[in-house]
């Protein structure tokens, strides 16, 4: 249970809770939902075993694990990227994970339902010269401790707390949201398919969704692989976090687009703003008449992202440290320290990116946005690809059978399906993903 739950807390994160309904608004509802469950099987699966596969049978962090699997070829620098990459998506995230908590003590002190400009809320906050890196900073204390109290007693204990209770608040959301008003379209927007509205943007947005919800090629899932006892099920375990994560994902849409629809004048594809300035506003409208409800709702659902954000960043930032940890044999607590530190300090020139340094950019783009776009858009799809070729073409065939099906003493009889998949199929589906995000 540990172990799935750590695994799931990786990849449940912000982008269950607010990029999936922002995509699923954008691309139609239903029909989106659909082809996204087809990718999370057809590539998020047997990416995530290949990132299990190396992990753990090499029971090392993500450089080392290649640097021992590809000896001195070209292919160790994969373990390179996956660490890079978590840094880098780790600095800005903070950013992002900040509004959240700031967004929750705002609800926490009653402010949220009242009636504002909820758009001049969120622009003056973000734009804030030093608000927005003081609630960075809160986040990442946060994330600190409990990676710095090690991987049984932090990481482990603590997914087996924050998933459940995680989950719990999803259940109280859900049912608040189908007693509203707008639950009955809501649901229907969700849960009834319009094919006609299906094109190859809307195909290529639900491949993209898929493999980063399941935060793929981050380092993160070969990192809590690294730590997998020898007989643990590496097929199941990718099976049942594919699952949670696919479910944390369509339950916020059951929250969300009840709450959307309730509200006259909301749209569907409100876009990234969703969360923090629709939302707000679409409780304030549904609960104006009951105050009490508002308050609760409003509390509950900025705790669940803030729960989300915690969970990814907690593997975010393990990746980092475990190859720190190992690479100079200083204390866990040190090697946490100074990727708190190093990350925050990146984290401070994103969060600045929206206020005082807006006018800074680096090939038109902001300093938050340009890390974004180099991690999600460009790293991360190009080592999802590597992985994918690296186990399918250079590790030993024999060697990945007995990692699945632990030395023979489990059945896996889709194996040949699975090494196809990831010869052939994954690398050739994420390549279009990863060309129809540039060319966007």
């Amino acid at each position: 249970m540990g172990v799935v739950l750590a695994a799931a807390g990786s990849a449940v994160g912000l982008g269950n809770v607010w990029r999936f309904p922002t995509e699923v608004g954008y691309n139609g509802g239903a029909a989106f939902i659909l082809i996204y469950l087809f990718n999370v099987i057809l590539i998020g699966m047997p990416v995530m075993i290949s990132e299990f596969v190396v992990g753990r049978h090499t029971h090392a962090n993500t450089i080392t694990a290649y640097a021992k699997l590809a000896l001195r070829s070209w292919w160790r620098f994969e373990g390179v990227a996956g660490v890079f990459v978590a840094f880098l998506i780790l600095s800005y995230y903070v950013v992002i994970s900040g509004w959240t908590l700031f967004y929750l003590v705002d609800s926490l002190s009653g402010f949220l339902p009242v009636e504002q400009d909820f758009q001049s809320e969120f622009n003056s906050f973000v734009s804030h010269p030093w608000l927005p890196v003081a609630y960075a900073c809160g986040f990442m204390a946060m994330t600190h401790w409990v990676v710095s109290c090690g991987v049984q007693s932090g990481i482990e204990r603590f997914s087996k707390v924050l998933m459940p209770l995680l989950l719990i608040i999803i259940a109280v959301l859900v049912g608040c949201s189908f007693s509203l008003p707008g639950a009955h379209d809501g649901l229907r927007f969700l849960l009834k398919p319009d094919f006609t509205k299906v094109t190859t943007r809307v195909v290529l947005s639900a491949m993209g969704q898929a493999f980063f919800s399941l935060s793929i090629a981050m380092g993160c899932l070969c990192t809590y692989a690294s730590y997998f006892k020898d007989e643990t099920r590496l097929a199941r375990t990718a099976f049942n976090v594919s699952i949670i994560d696919t479910m944390v994902a369509i339950l916020s849409g059951f929250i969300i687009f009840p709450a959307v629809f309730s509200v006259p004048g909301v749209e569907v594809d409100a876009g990234p703003g969703l969360v923090f300035i629709t939302l707000p506003n679409v409780f304030h409208m549904t609960f104006s008449s009951y105050p009490v409800m508002g308050y609760i709702f409003s509390v509950l659902f900025y705790m669940l992202l803030l729960l989300a954000a915690l969970t990814s960043a907690i593997s975010l930032h393990e990746s980092v440290t475990a190859y720190v940890l190992e690479a100079t044999g200083m204390s866990r607590r040190t090697a946490a320290a100074i990727v708190s530190v190093s990350c925050m300090l990146l984290g401070v020139a994103c969060s600045l990116s929206f206020g005082p340094w807006s006018d800074f950019k680096v090939f038109g783009m902001s300093i938050f946005d340009l890390f974004d776009f180099t991690a999600s858009k460009v790293i991360m799809p190009l080592s999802g690809i590597v992985i994918c070729l690296f186990v399918g073409w250079k590790l030993d065939r024999n060697m990945v059978r007995d990692e699945i099906t632990n030395h023979g003493t489990l059945r896996f009889r889709l194996f040949s399906t699975y090494i196809f998949l990831i010869r052939y199929v994954v690398p050739a589906v994420i390549a279009l993903v990863f060309v129809n995000e540039l060319l966007g």
